[in-house]
């Protein structure tokens, strides 16, 4: 017993050295890789407060040498489009997170369900999909044919549905005891009952992943506003910083062809502002999510 005893007792020290070595070398390690992770936006938020010229002559600084809000009071000149683009790409944002999330969700779930007859027939249609397409022009011509034209919905229908995310939250549900859906089934509650007051709550990781990429999907998307949409009313946030930024250097392309010199538009820090414009509020959003966008993630892919 004596000798039992003295045995745990050694374990334990060793198990509490190994643990304090381990905090003492991994860490800083993780601190100075955060640290460098981090680095590449302090930079771009420290260049947009330089001026044209001392990026010219010093290139892109942490710190700047001297301090200017140029880029900035280019971009605002007319801060209602700004603001008016804001609203325009959190409303298809927040309505197009919520319904592809929706979507998406009862698909995946739906085709991990056993007693649907053909689910493997409609999991390799969605398969199908992601190696072949029918290409631009088709998806254009279907899009227009649908009314997309000025319409706010063409920024949100055309990618309400991600095969990807199917297939995640297929692999998800999939860990998920289906004696559950039965033992509803024999309470009397009927499918989408189901979904909604038992599934929906248990897929709390998974809902969490497919909305971030969802969001940030919406949120970054410029393209569908430069194929559809022609009334400055509904541009996007992306799109509208895209055209400040071509407008920019279509200006200074002219004067230089005509033998000017313009160094008031400030182009390049215009860029860096940009960048923080564009990516500041989605990244807010990240830190709620985080522990179910990992765990979501990491279980789908295994299930998967």
């Amino acid at each position: 017993m004596k000798a039992n005893v003295q045995t745990g007792s050694r374990r334990h020290r060793i198990h509490a050295r190994d643990v304090t070595i381990f905090k003492a070398i991994g860490y800083p390690f993780l601190a100075i890789f955060a640290v460098l992770c981090l680095l590449p936006f302090l930079l771009v938020i420290g260049s947009s407060f330089q001026s044209e010229n001392e990026i010219a002559r010093l290139g892109y600084r942490l710190i700047p040498k001297h301090f200017s809000l140029d880029s900035y009071r280019s971009i605002f000149q007319n801060p209602g489009s700004i603001i008016r683009a804001y609203g325009v790409t959190i409303f298809v944002t927040v309505v197009g997170t919520a319904a592809s999330t929706f979507i998406n969700m009862m698909t995946g779930y739906v085709l991990m369900r056993r007693d649907f007859e053909w689910r493997n027939k409609f999991s390799f249609y969605f398969f199908f999909t992601t190696l072949f397409s029918g290409g631009l022009m088709p998806w254009y011509m279907v899009c227009i044919a649908l009314g997309f034209r000025d319409n706010i919905f063409a920024l949100i229908i055309p990618g309400i549905v991600s095969v990807w995310n199917i297939i995640l939250v297929k692999g998800f549900a999939a860990g998920i005891p289906y004696e559950i859906t039965e033992s509803a089934k024999i309470d009397g509650a009927g499918d989408f009952q189901i979904f909604i007051r038992l599934i929906w709550p248990l897929s709390t990781p998974v809902i969490a992943t497919i909305s971030l990429f969802t969001a940030l999907g919406y949120w970054n998307s410029w393209y569908n506003t430069m194929l559809f949409i022609h009334d400055e009313k509904l541009y996007s946030l992306q799109y509208l910083l895209y055209k400040l930024i071509n407008d920019a250097q279509a200006l200074r392309d002219i004067a230089s062809e005509s033998g000017e010199v313009i160094n008031t538009v400030p182009i390049e820090s215009m860029k860096m502002a940009l960048t923080v414009i564009v990516t500041g509020p989605i990244l807010l959003l990240y830190p709620f999510v985080q522990r179910y966008f990992i765990k979501g993630l990491t279980l789908g892919a295994v299930k998967g």
